[in-house]
C-alpha cells in the first residue's frame, strides 16, 4: 500500500508563486508515473504535469512555461514548482501515483492540497 501526502498549497496573487510537494511511503516494488491533477469546482479533475514509466515529463498545455515537476527518486517525492499563477490555476491539486506491489498494480491518490489565486 502506498500513502501519498501532500503539502505546500495556500492563498497567492497573481503572478506569484507555490511549491508543492508529495512524499510517497508504505510497501511497494516499484513506482511508476507520478504526478500532479487538479480539480477546480463544477470541473473535472484534469492532468497538471507528470513524471511518466520511462523518466520523461508530460505537462497541460495551460500551464506549460509556468510549472516545473521535479523528484527526488531516493525519498520517493515528487514537488511541482508553479510560477505565474493565475485566478484560472485555482483548484485542488492531487497528488497520483501508479506503483507496483505484491498483488499487482495499484493507483494512489493523496488526500489533496488547496490552492488559491487571487486576482
Amino acid at each position: 500500500q502506498v500513502q501519498l501526502v501532500e503539502s505546500g498549497g495556500g492563498l497567492v496573487q497573481a503572478g506569484g508563486s507555490l511549491r508543492l510537494s508529495c512524499a510517497a511511503s508504505g510497501t511497494f516494488f516499484s513506482i511508476n508515473n507520478m504526478g500532479w491533477y487538479r480539480q477546480a469546482p463544477g470541473k473535472q479533475r484534469e492532468l497538471v504535469a507528470t513524471f511518466t514509466s520511462i523518466g520523461t515529463t508530460i505537462y497541460a498545455d495551460s500551464v506549460k512555461g509556468r510549472f516545473a515537476i521535479s523528484r527526488n527518486n531516493a525519498k520517493n517525492t515528487v514537488y511541482l514548482q508553479m510560477n505565474t499563477l493565475k485566478p484560472e490555476d485555482t483548484a485542488v491539486y492531487y497528488c497520483n501515483a501508479d506503483w507496483r506491489g505484491s498483488g499487482g498494480n495499484f493507483k494512489s491518490w493523496g488526500q489533496g492540497t488547496q490552492v488559491t489565486v487571487s486576482s
